[in-house]
């Protein structure tokens, strides 16, 4: 019998020795008592493996857990898998109409059920204690190649009819689908070795449908605060509403639309609702005769200033004068700016900004005043007064952008009936399929990818590098304050993936492979992967998407 070649493996530092064709998993298990979680993945060399793979050359490998992006993001996964089997278990398959993942939720994911059933929390704990037992028996989440045709009728057969649509656009000639105790499905991603992974979830009635709480990356032994934003939660509820009116809630959906030459009348559609719903909203603060100024807010790559020059379109329409108010003119001076804990400068918080001067001067406006109003000199560090003067007259109203505009302590002066609050983001509705979710993140950061490039010269690498960043400030200072808003916007426009395909794409490709952002970079080419690409010919230039991709008719 032939001996198998021995393999040097590098973990930390440190070189071990293992026979060719050891499972991943059995080194994992060596080196588990180092880590605070359990090991979900291996990063071999930049490439992530599941850990019921083998060894097959001289690497390096990295433990992957829930503390990680890409093992959380197993996790969520691998517990989505084991809820749709327990709920099938307890309900019965023949009487599910629909079990569908719709979006992500304060630590949660929203789930809508229909079918032969009552949908009640006994019936959640009957599911919940399914999926405990099936923790318990620690049973394998097999992998397996088959061909494409062969995945789609097996997806017929079963019911899943969203997922054959989406596989007939995959060129791929084979696929790989898992399966659980009987029970196949297609997930894009990685999974955890077997059920006894998945130790820590929750499900509840919410709404009208139901919550599987999941434990956050920062803390993966608990589960995560569940305190939804109602508001953010109805404005995704009718985004989806409107999703399906279009025929677009699904990829496969929006690939059957555009491989029929409906791209063009689809944009026109999306862009229209868009329109109406900033109408809407100009209209809506036209009523309000006190309303004097707009505070706009929202996460990176939301869109906000483009909205912020339609919104203003829409407010002259309705006979008022609308004014743009940067909050960026009211940093303090450099020297004055604070520190993070790393001793850089924190741009971010509330600390940088001269609070109570942007308070003074709108104040004194407010009270017919007329004020100079500074401009940020970003190269040296401080504000200048450069004649910009300006007074308020019965129509005039501030339309103000920034990152605080929500926290009523950057407004402390300001009267609450002269505030008109208004909560941008990019909430993404569009699905995979009914069991795989698109992470409202990925396409803000698909925007941003493009937009750092186009404007700024940066590489995708390093917008990916600083996005980690940019989402901790991101829920410091804006998403703490988003149901304070008047009015959420969803920025999200249902045809834009695919036409970003086309730019991210060769950006995405030239991120190294022997660079941390390789793997991000990777699953963002393979989920570009599942869109049919549409060219931004007729997006109008007042799109919103003329933010990420230029063109537009709006200095941005």
């Amino acid at each position: 019998m032939e001996e198998k070649r021995m393999i040097k493996v590098t973990v930390d530092g440190a070189e071990y020795s293992y026979p060719q064709g050891t499972p991943y998993r059995g080194i994992a298990a060596e080196l588990q008592d180092r880590c605070p979680y359990d090991i979900l993945l291996v990063n071999r060399d930049g490439k992530l493996c599941e850990l019921h793979k083998t060894l097959d050359r001289d690497c390096t490998l990295k433990m992957v857990t829930a503390q990680d992006r890409p093992g959380i993001q197993t996790y969520e996964r691998s517990a989505v898998f084991l809820m749709l089997k327990a709920f099938y278990d307890v309900a019965g398959r023949e009487n599910v109409d629909r079990l569908s993942v719709e979006y992500s939720l304060s630590s949660a994911l929203f789930i809508l059920a229909r079918g032969n059933f009552t949908l009640d929390q006994a019936l959640l704990d009957r599911v919940e204690a399914r999926m405990r037992e099936l923790s318990a028996m620690a049973l394998p989440f097999e992998k397996k190649s088959i061909s494409t045709d062969d995945a789609m009728e097996l997806f017929r057969q079963a019911g899943l009819i969203h997922k054959a649509r989406l596989l007939s656009f995959r060129i791929n000639s084979r696929v790989n689908v898992y399966s659980l105790d009987g029970f196949v499905d297609y997930f894009y991603g990685y999974m955890a070795p077997d059920t006894s992974y998945v130790k820590c979830f929750g499900l509840e009635l919410f709404e009208n449908g139901f919550v599987l709480r999941l434990p956050t990356q920062k803390d993966p032994g608990q589960l995560g605060e569940f305190r939804p934003s109602i508001k953010v939660f109805r404005e995704l509820y009718e985004s989806t509403l409107r999703s399906q009116a279009l025929n677009a809630s699904s990829v496969a959906e929006l690939n059957t639309t555009v491989s029929k030459g409906g791209a063009t009348p689809l944009i026109l559609a999306a862009e229209a609702m868009m329109e109406k719903k900033i109408g809407d909203i100009a209209a809506e603060i036209a009523k309000r005769k006190e309303v004097r100024f707009v505070m706009i807010a929202g996460p990176s790559s939301s869109g906000k200033t483009t909205f912020s020059h339609r919104l203003s379109t829409q407010l002259w329409a309705c006979g008022l004068r609308p004014h743009a108010i940067a909050t960026d003119n009211y940093f303090k001076n450099r020297e004055d700016t604070p520190r993070d804990e790393n001793g850089n400068y924190d741009f971010e918080g509330l600390g940088a900004m001269d609070v109570e001067q942007f308070n003074t001067d709108m104040s004194r406006l407010l009270n017919g005043e007329t004020v100079e109003l500074p401009t940020f000199n970003f190269k040296k560090g401080m504000r200048e007064y450069n004649g910009n003067f300006l007074t308020l007259g019965a129509g005039d109203v501030l339309v103000i952008e920034g990152i605080h505009c929500l926290n009523d302590q950057f407004t402390h002066a300001l009267p609450k009936e002269s505030k008109y609050k208004v909560y941008i983001s990019c909430l993404t509705t569009l699905n995979i399929d009914g069991h795989n979710r698109i992470p409202t993140t990925d396409v803000r950061l698909l925007r941003r990818i493009e937009r750092d490039a186009r404007t700024r010269g940066h590489s995708a690498q390093a917008t990916i590098k600083m996005w980690p960043s940019v989402r901790r400030g991101e829920e410091n200072n804006i998403f703490p304050f988003q149901d304070s808003a008047d009015m959420i916007f969803n920025s999200a426009l249902i045809y834009e993936a695919a036409v970003l395909k086309s730019y991210v794409q060769p950006l995405l490709f030239g991120v190294p492979q022997d660079s941390e952002e390789y793997i991000e970079a990777k699953r963002l080419l393979k989920f570009l992967n599942y869109f049919l690409p549409i060219p931004a010919d007729n997006i109008p230039k007042t799109s919103l998407m003329r933010e990420f991709i230029g063109g537009g008719c709006y200095q941005v």
